[in-house]
């Protein structure tokens, strides 16, 4: 059994196999569609429980330890943001970023007329200041995996990528 502490700013509803978290910055939704764990709020905390059958206890093991960090991720991220840093890099031709709508618009990549286009997952809100790209969100899983969509869609193909190094950049701080 894995006991979450539920920080004090921090509500979780549980109903059926959903659970909720909402604080201060917004809410998350985490499904859970598996039979291995039973979850219950009491006195502040949520306690996971797996299964205690024989032949499914390593694997409900390993599904309780990993969605007990996915509702700590859930929790943490409505205190306080997740946040990834990127960094428009051209020597060629200049590149211009913006946000239309769900999507996020790469124009002029190594010249190309036709934009490239990327997903916004979820509630991740992407901010493009000069050459500094912020995105931020309550959940881990949504701004991760936004910033996963722009690497792919910033990849060189059919050039020299040792040459033709343009695109968005993770930054390093």
């Amino acid at each position: 059994m894995i006991e979450i502490e539920v920080p004090k700013d921090v509500t979780v509803d549980i109903s059926g196999s959903t659970i909720s978290t909402k604080g201060p910055l917004g809410t998350n939704k985490r499904e859970l569609n598996s039979t291995l764990l039973t979850f219950q709020k009491k006195d502040g905390k949520l306690m996971l429980e797996a299964v205690k059958e024989p032949k499914q206890a390593r694997k409900a093991l390993k599904v309780e330890v990993a969605f007990a960090k996915e509702l700590k991720n859930d929790m943490a991220g409505v205190e306080k943001h997740f946040e990834i840093k990127m960094r428009i890099v051209f020597a060629h031709f200049p590149i211009n970023v913006e946000v239309k709508g769900a999507n996020l618009h790469i124009n002029n990549m190594i010249g190309e007329r036709v934009p490239r286009i990327c997903k916004i997952v979820g509630s991740t809100k992407v901010e493009v200041k000069g050459q500094a790209v912020r995105l931020y969100g309550t959940s881990l899983d949504d701004v991760s995996q936004t910033a996963a969509n722009i690497r792919i869609a910033c990849r060189i193909r059919n050039k020299d990528s040792r040459v033709f190094q343009d695109g968005l950049y993770y930054e390093i701080e």
